[in-house]
């Protein structure tokens, strides 16, 4: 068994779902992360996916806190991107095809678009019935 955790644009988490349940895994956990990569926290792409790159730049928008305090000697304010974090446990013969429907629900080719981590599972409990790993998970 793998724990395979993905973090991913908000706005990706629909057609991820309906990816997951297209190749029969349904089953997994969501929650609302914030955090911030080699983009440093700038959201100028995560506002929306669909943005062009040329945005920024060319858009007259007040300054965030951040901008702010880098051009008037401020401290940095640290911003962080709000994302969604995926977990789901699948057997290891499944975990290919499980990586391979997030990558193609999420690849934009933009910074941002997310990771995806795979770490082994020594087991599992389902609580209400006693039914350890494989069955448990299924």
């Amino acid at each position: 068994m793998k724990e395979i955790t993905a973090i991913i644009r908000r706005d990706k988490l629909p057609v991820t779902k309906k990816a997951l349940d297209d190749i029969g895994y349904s089953s997994l956990t969501i929650q609302s992360v914030d955090g911030r990569g080699k983009q440093k926290g700038a959201m100028c792409a995560e506002m929306d996916s669909e943005m062009p790159d040329s945005f920024c730049t060319s858009a007259k928008l007040k300054p965030t806190p951040a901008a702010y305090a880098l051009e008037h000697t401020l401290p940095t304010v640290a911003l962080y991107v709000p994302k969604r974090m995926l977990t789901l446990v699948v057997p290891d013969d499944v975990v290919t095809a499980v990586v391979k429907a997030i990558i193609k629900a999420n690849q934009s080719g933009k910074r941002g678009d997310g990771k995806i981590f795979v770490s082994p599972i020594d087991g599992a409990l389902r609580v209400r019935t006693g039914e350890r790993n494989g069955e448990a998970i299924a």
